[in-house]
């Protein structure tokens, strides 16, 4: 333990306090849950302190983004810590009100499905630097140790989820298939994570890509799983299966659950498909390229039609009673309310072309920095969600998955050139992007959108923390956008060795959202969101304008 507290530096610190602020909120009724969560965060920091040294042999094996540390510490336990603080949160809803029993015992199956998806990963990272790096004994002993206590960390996981799955009233049949359904979480991460970083090479950090490996395996792995309870559902065995979850799920959670998947699948059958088209098109006579690229398009489009026109309402369809086409049932959901949302979209589109052709001109023409001029985008977004949060935070919900899937569709045609689409969003993503970005993968948009739209997402359940929706608000539009002025103008401190975060960025940015809490929790009691809201977009202009 000693040697890894002196392996700290401020980077490593802030998510130690993080988790630190979690276990401390953590009621007697999670314990297995937050020992198991102290576990994975001994075990990622020595992965990372291994991982970080410049003689490892990872970035011999996977090719990271450049000039980015390798953030697995972060990667590890973003997930896990956030569904521990959700679990938190429904625990004490549970407590004073006795309703929503199922949805916590689901939650805390999920909880253990994230942790052994990073377990996993990390193990498998420890295995990479032991195997690959042969030459300093000191450091192979290194790597040998960090494997055992990996292999220590991972068999008292096992322990206490074992504890915690077999001690509960079903037990028996069901928690041996729900451990059995965990450990598939865990295999399913480590085949996935690889082909991330190998298909996109250099676009991401071994942290991020194990985040986006996480999300994307727990997400994939709850479709199924609630298909499999739609399945059995009038199955005798259907409780001694699955167990006694409870799941429930409302229109909009399904449509933004079917259509993100289903384009997150689509690349890969489209890919497909195109290659059968080629071995049959390569037996007639050669064709002009531009006809081939136009009919390539053709097929493109109509694939992805069929996708989110067929293929996915029909999933839809079959878990959920719509009554009618998912894709219907969105325009009807819009119309509704017409004085309402119409509105709210017609102010949409009107923010988003003057913003677009506004800040495309200023990136062309403009000396800023291109890091200080992606934070227009984060004061775009907070002018876009807050009207919205205001009056119609179910339709905010449905929008959130409406844009994630254009941005799909968008990058999905951008990476394939596709005609005529491709050429234009290239060029146009070209005036943002930084040596963050590569040309194969651009994800800088993807990380905003869901930064504002998952606090509020999670929150939709219920909370008893009024501050909860606007943590992605409070955490982009006013941290991060602080943090980046004040660590690029005045930054000389640096957190660590490898990354570019400086410790006056992280003070700008800690301390601008703790007084923007502080302001904002007597103005939520006090005068209501109204208000509080346009406070926070003035706020938010300020600080961007006094740090230009």
């Amino acid at each position: 333990m000693a040697p890894l507290l002196l392996e700290l530096n401020g980077e490593r610190a802030v998510v130690l306090l993080y988790i630190c602020q979690i276990l401390f909120s953590t009621p007697r009724s999670l314990l297995p849950q937050a020992l198991s969560l102290s576990l994975l965060s001994l075990f990622a920091l020595s992965v990372e302190i291994s991982a970080d040294d410049p003689s490892n042999p990872l970035s011999h094996f996977f090719k990271a983004r450049p000039g980015a540390s390798s953030g697995i510490m972060l990667g590890a336990v973003t997930l896990p810590g956030l569904m521990v603080s959700r679990l938190i949160q429904v625990s004490r809803l549970v407590s004073s009100h006795e309703d929503g029993v199922g949805e916590l015992e689901y939650l805390i199956f999920q909880y253990w499905a994230a942790s052994t998806i990073c377990f996993s990963v990390l193990l498998f990272v420890c295995f990479i630097l032991r195997y690959h790096h042969n030459r300093d004994n000191s450091i192979c002993s290194l790597f040998h140790r960090d494997t055992k206590f990996g292999i220590v960390c991972m068999a008292l996981f096992i322990g206490i989820c074992c504890i915690s799955y077999f001690g509960k009233p079903y037990g028996g049949q069901s928690a041996t298939l729900m451990f059995l359904w965990v450990l598939c979480h865990g295999i399913a991460a480590v085949y996935l994570i690889q082909n991330i970083l190998r298909t996109f090479p250099a676009c991401v950090s071994v942290g991020e890509g194990l985040l986006v490996t996480a999300g994307i395996v727990i997400y994939f792995g709850d479709m199924l799983f609630y298909t499999a309870s739609k399945i059995l559902e009038y199955s005798a065995s259907s409780k001694l299966v699955l167990g006694d979850f409870g799941i429930k799920r409302d229109e909009i959670r399904i449509i933004i659950q079917g259509m993100s998947l289903g384009l997150l699948l689509f690349p890969v059958f489209y890919k497909n498909v195109v290659k059968i088209w080629q071995c049959f098109a390569c037996s007639s006579s050669s064709r002009d390229m531009s006809n081939h690229e136009i009919r390539e398009s053709f097929v493109f489009y109509a694939l992805l039609s069929f996708m989110l026109a067929v293929a996915v309402p029909s999933w839809m369809l079959f878990v959920h009673d719509f009554h009618m086409h998912p894709l219907l049932w969105v325009c009807n959901f819009v119309v509704s309310e017409p004085l309402k949302r119409l509105p709210l979209c017609v102010y949409w589109v009107a923010v988003i072309y003057v913003s677009v052709i506004w800040f495309y001109n200023i990136s062309k023409n403009s000396t800023i920095e291109r890091i200080l001029l992606r934070k227009y985008y984060h004061l775009m977004a907070v002018s876009i969600f807050v009207p919205a949060l205001i009056f119609q935070p179910k339709f905010l919900d449905l929008a959130f998955g409406a844009a994630l899937a254009v941005f799909l569709v968008l990058e999905i045609i951008r990476v394939w050139r596709i005609w005529p689409l491709g050429h234009l969003v290239q060029q146009f993503m070209n005036a943002f992007t930084d040596h963050r970005d590569s040309d194969l993968l651009i994800v800088s948009h993807f990380s905003l959108l869901l930064g504002c739209a998952l606090p509020i997402w999670l929150s939709s359940g219920g909370t008893d923390r009024p501050l909860a929706p606007f943590a992605g608000i409070l955490s982009l539009g006013i941290g991060d956008t602080m943090a980046s002025m004040v660590g690029h103008k005045y930054g000389v401190i640096r957190l660590s060795k490898t990354g570019k975060k400086t410790i006056e960025g992280t003070a700008a940015g800690i301390t601008s959202v703790l007084a923007a809490c502080s302001a904002l929790l007597p103005l939520l009691a006090a005068t209501g969101y109204i208000f509080t809201m346009v406070f926070i977009s003035l706020f938010l202009w300020v600080c961007f304008c006094a740090c230009l």
